[in-house]
């Protein structure tokens, strides 16, 4: 085995990490770790640290971490087919059983899955179905996709556009044409303090509606959304919002789609998002937890009403023009297969609404009344605490990001993993789905005794 140093001095020298200050870090002034063994929802690093993972990697090791089901289930499909295409109608036991797997745990209107690798290539291939699905229709100027700002819906170019945080953006030309941005569903970042949750729904939707006038409902084809704010700084619906969002859409034919890379497969406390908040999408992204990320997979599903459109596109136009090499790659589909499998056989969805109401509430009763805790909010296996300079007036930090990354810098020290958040000073959590109560106290009292430290 490499020694520690060496293998230091290589990462430091050869690997280019993502959402990292590149200078700080190959010049040694920015932290390192190197992880080895996990079990549980614990990680530990190679100089034997135990860590709480306090964020599931990056919300996705939903079934924790050492599952021997999932990694049996990932050897067996690589001894018996490592690799073939999805090509021109080929598939495999394991892509096809997946399929099917994914649709029963979709709404009842969801059609078919395309399976890639990232929740950013699904929502690109969002795209390019909803422009093609325009095409078909004989709406070519129905082509401009609204997303929210805070949203995220990944970093490559049409879906870094998507996304709606300044970071995505800045020095890489983006946002492209055709993305267009409304109003982030922030109820604690509302203007007027005095308007009710519904109210501000109402403003949310209302916004929304003159946007698509502005711009003509004729070139407006979909609208993007988390059912619940995730990178954007885990942020619940205000009540509401789905209901007044919706009737805008459908008053204008705009298309919906519902981003549960987060939120599908139990996060929540329940399958999806789109079920949890009553909604009812054209086409749903998956991602993270359809596999728990112990392999790289994700899903574009469409409605049997979208996919009729693509079937009459492919009898006027042939075959389409849309594939990825490792699209529904056998060992990713047979990684999902053993893990839908856990997540039921766990019965995690429950323990997620259970043990993420029970880690909600204590979480407020520790910190709700701290003066610099403006808000302790979350649902499901999701909790964010925002910090404040003045409770009062819910006053934020200038600058920004000047508290939450000392925050999860002590939570650290105690061997909890919690993350800052982007575009903020929020300390978000989003566990393993498998936590336990017992783990819960473990991460709320390491995130009191952060707080406490900070703000001595």
């Amino acid at each position: 085995m490499t020694d520690m140093q060496q293998l230091e001095q290589w990462d430091r020298e050869n690997f280019f990490h993502p959402s990292t200050h590149l200078s700080d870090f190959s010049h040694g002034k920015a932290p390192e770790r190197i992880l080895e063994t996990a079990e549980g929802v614990y990680v530990t690093d190679r100089q034997g640290n135990r860590l709480l993972d306090g964020f599931a990697g990056l919300y996705c090791v939903n079934v924790g971490y050492g599952r021997k089901q999932v990694s049996d289930a990932i050897a067996a499909q690589a001894d018996r087919l490592a690799y073939y295409h999805a090509y021109v109608g080929h598939g495999t036991e394991a892509s096809i059983t997946l399929s099917k797997m994914v649709l029963e745990r979709m709404p009842s209107n969801m059609s078919k899955v395309y399976f890639g690798l990232s929740g950013s290539d699904a929502n690109e291939t969002n795209i390019k179905l909803i422009w093609y699905y325009n095409n078909v229709l004989e709406r070519p100027e129905k082509k401009k996709i609204v997303s929210r700002w805070r949203g995220y819906h990944g970093s490559g170019l049409m879906t870094g556009s998507l996304t709606g945080l300044g970071v995505f953006h800045n020095k890489f030309d983006l946002p492209l044409a055709q993305i267009i941005h409304t109003d982030a569903p922030y109820y604690f970042h509302r203007e007027n303090s005095d308007q009710s949750e519904e109210e501000f729904s109402a403003q949310c939707a209302t916004s929304l509606e003159q946007l698509i006038l502005a711009e003509g409902p004729e070139t407006v084809a979909a609208f993007i959304g988390e059912p619940f704010l995730g990178t954007g700084g885990i942020v619940p619906p205000p009540r509401g919002y789905w209901d007044a969002i919706q009737k805008v859409l459908k008053k204008y034919d705009v298309l919906l789609v519902v981003d549960e890379v987060v939120t599908g497969f139990g996060r929540l406390g329940s399958m999806t998002g789109s079920d949890h908040y009553g909604l009812k999408p054209d086409l749903i992204t998956l991602a993270k937890g359809m596999t728990s990320a112990y392999a790289p997979l994700s899903g574009s599903v469409i409605s049997d009403t979208f996919w009729s459109v693509l079937e009459e596109g492919t009898a006027k136009l042939g075959p389409i023009g849309h594939g990825w090499t490792y699209s529904a790659h056998p060992i990713c589909a047979a990684a999902g297969i053993a893990n839908l499998e856990l997540v039921d056989e766990m019965n995690l969805i429950a323990n997620a609404g259970e043990v993420g109401a029970y880690l909600n509430s204590s979480m407020k009763q520790a910190l709700g009344d701290h003066p610099h805790v403006g808000d302790v909010r979350g649902e499901g296996l999701l909790c964010g605490i925002e910090f404040v300079e003045d409770k009062g007036s819910r006053r934020l930090y200038d600058p920004v990001g000047k508290i939450g990354p000392q925050i999860a810098a002590a939570l650290l020290k105690r061997n909890v993993i919690g993350r800052a958040m982007p575009h903020g000073d929020i300390l978000g959590l989003a566990p393993p789905l498998c936590l336990t109560r017992e783990e819960a106290d473990v991460i709320v009292t390491a995130m009191k005794a952060a707080v406490d430290e900070v703000y001595a």
